[in-house]
């Protein structure tokens, strides 16, 4: 009986360590993400992004190029030493010259997927680049990643942030989610209250996330309005930019991979009990 109890007490503790273990996700917004990237830039996006555990892109081009883009990112982070998979989504339903896809790549040793994902349709109407949902399995626990690219600041990206959050009030969204991607809008400005009351927190604070066309007195940043948003189920450990530009004279090398910087969330899965 008592070897039995010390068993049981073992798995409960693996159980619990391994639910607990840090992931990290790396969201970005890679500009024009097909056919005009090449090899070179390739393998430096697969530098910057080979330490993460799962990644989310948005502005994959719709048309010719764009999935090969992201196969061949795939391919360069196999290289680099570990197994990894990725999906894309179909084009959104968008107006003309506004259609995107959505990309996600992740480690498959800890990480799973039953399904390749799909565009959330019930905000088809209500947004321009209709965000795009994949459920991830890590150790067993399920994780529901939504990936999404506003339209720009000047037309009204607010109205979609709020019908995004009034998506999230539903039921069905009870276990661990992160909603992560280019808002065009600041995390401080009251259209991400709702969100916040709902349990949603911000990765980054004041964080400037993309690039201006060259440098200037102060500096070469711009604005900040990437981030990943997790909600209550998910335990913060860090956040930040990656700033792979890192000085001036580097500002015309950066902006050939994109406009904007990549922003990662280090976190872990809350125990049910929590």
């Amino acid at each position: 009986m008592f070897k039995k109890t010390i068993f049981l007490l073992l798995i409960l503790f693996h159980f619990t360590v391994s639910s607990q273990e840090q992931i990290s996700l790396i969201s970005w917004n890679i500009r024009d993400f097909g056919k005009t990237k090449n090899s070179e830039e390739l393998d430096r996006m697969a530098e910057i992004l080979r330490d993460a555990d799962i990644v989310a892109i948005q502005e994959v081009v719709s048309g010719y190029g764009g999935a090969q883009a992201v196969a061949k990112l795939a391919d360069n982070l196999n290289r680099k030493g570990a197994k990894w998979d990725y999906v894309i989504s179909n084009p959104t339903n968008s107006p003309k010259y506004v259609t995107e896809r959505y990309a996600f790549i992740w480690k498959t040793k800890n990480i799973k997927i039953k399904n390749r994902g799909a565009l959330i349709s019930q905000l088809d109407s209500l947004v321009d680049r209709e965000p795009f949902f994949l459920d991830f399995y890590i150790n067993g626990r399920k994780l529901s990643v939504i990936n999404f690219h506003s339209r720009p600041h000047d037309k009204n990206p607010e109205r979609e942030i709020l019908a995004i959050t009034d998506y999230l009030k539903s039921d069905d969204f009870q276990h661990p989610i992160i909603l992560a991607g280019d808002f065009n809008v600041d995390q401080k400005e009251e259209v991400f209250i709702g969100l916040r009351t709902q349990g949603y927190n911000a990765t980054v604070i004041d964080a400037k996330t993309t690039l201006k066309q060259g440098c200037a007195t102060d500096g070469y940043l711009k604005y900040p309005i990437d981030n990943i948003f997790y909600s209550n189920k998910i335990v913060f450990k860090s956040g930040y930019v990656i700033d792979f530009v890192k000085a001036c004279e580097n500002i015309t090398s950066a902006r050939e991979l994109s406009d904007h910087l990549p922003v990662l969330l280090n976190f872990s899965i809350k125990e049910l009990s929590e």
